[in-house]
């Protein structure tokens, strides 16, 4: 006779299954992780800063150098962010800066004052940003190609309008942006510049369905086209975006160091890269923080202050930087492997 046996009351044949800690706790846990880390390294180059050059490196005016001098690099790098996180390279920013900067100080331009200056810079960069997108975005070209090719164009019309020359900037409302009367609550306004263009990124990129479209296409451009993203119209908008922000840079810089030249933004292209890496973006795409990447500005910027105040070699500090890319790297493999 065969006996059936029924389960234990109240119980089930199958054990529950153990939930997880929800998805946006884990990412958020590892941006802590990652934020704090950056903090971290940026507060030890601050310690030794302070440590080797305690008069001069802790002085309120080299603090507010330091500053100035990210927020032009800061907010091309803001835009860099969102090229990479969607799976593309803008290797013609250093050039777009440089073209933009020269562009806007041209006698012609100066004639139309502070307003004609801003409007050339940012028109200048976002043309750059309309052609790049076009090629990349309708003609398929790669992006490492077309902004290579943008970079040596741009670079080759910089020199062919200053002719080798400094134009100096004439206009005492741009130049007056740098010096200290203009300071608010002693912050200079090239810092509230850079700090309103970091809040506006990190906002689209977090708070908004086009950082959503870009994380998308950069994570899967063919998954992301079959949810409906036109993907070629994004890439063209990122690429405007790298180029608005390129024009922004381009007149912080004017009023920075009170002149256009062919030689802006030299290497700037590869500071802007490098800054996001160490900051989270993964070359790849599909993830980018545009807090991470300010970090990694920061960060730069305060290693080549220290080494300008202690009479170092430039060579020592691009192996340094080289070192810390690196590093940067090789936790993201080993963060990536390892979920």
């Amino acid at each position: 006779m065969t006996q059936h046996v029924s389960p234990p009351r109240g119980g089930t044949d199958k054990a529950a299954p153990v939930e997880g800690p929800p998805a946006w706790r884990v990412r958020l846990g590892r941006a802590d992780v990652r934020t704090l880390t950056l903090l971290g390294v940026l507060a030890v180059l601050v310690l030794i800063g302070g440590i080797t050059q305690p008069d001069s490196f802790l002085d309120t005016r080299n603090l507010q150098l330091v500053l100035t001098q990210a927020s032009v690099i800061g907010v091309v790098t803001v835009g860099m962010t969102f090229v990479i996180v969607s799976g593309g390279i803008d290797l013609s920013v250093g050039a777009i800066v440089a073209l933009a900067s020269v562009w806007a100080t041209t006698v012609a331009t100066q004639e139309y004052g502070f307003f004609g200056i801003l409007f050339t810079a940012v028109v200048v960069g976002v043309g750059c940003g309309l052609v790049n997108g076009v090629l990349i975005a309708f003609g398929q070209m790669v992006p490492f190609i077309a902004t290579l090719a943008m970079l040596a164009s741009a670079r080759g019309l910089a020199l062919q309008i200053t002719d080798g020359r400094t134009q100096v900037v004439t206009v005492p409302s741009v130049l007056d942006l740098a010096e200290r009367d203009s300071y608010v609550l002693g912050i200079p306004p090239l810092v509230l510049v850079f700090a309103a263009v970091t809040v506006i990124g990190w906002l689209v990129l977090n708070r908004t369905t086009f950082g959503r479209r870009t994380v998308a296409v950069g994570g899967n451009a063919e998954a992301a086209r079959l949810a409906g993203i036109d993907v070629r119209r994004q890439r063209l908008y990122l690429y405007l975006l790298s180029g608005l922000c390129c024009g922004i840079a381009a007149f912080l810089l004017i009023a920075l160091a009170g002149s256009g030249q062919n030689t802006n933004g030299n290497l700037y292209e590869l500071d802007a890269i490098a800054a996001a890496i160490i900051g989270g973006t993964l070359l790849t795409g599909g993830r980018g923080h545009i807090l991470g990447s300010v970090l990694g500005v920061l960060i730069f910027t305060t290693i080549t202050n220290i080494f300008a105040l202690n009479n170092l070699q430039t060579d020592v500090q691009q192996i340094a930087k080289g070192a810390i890319i690196v590093a940067a790297v090789l936790v993201q493999r080993r963060t990536a492997s390892t979920h």
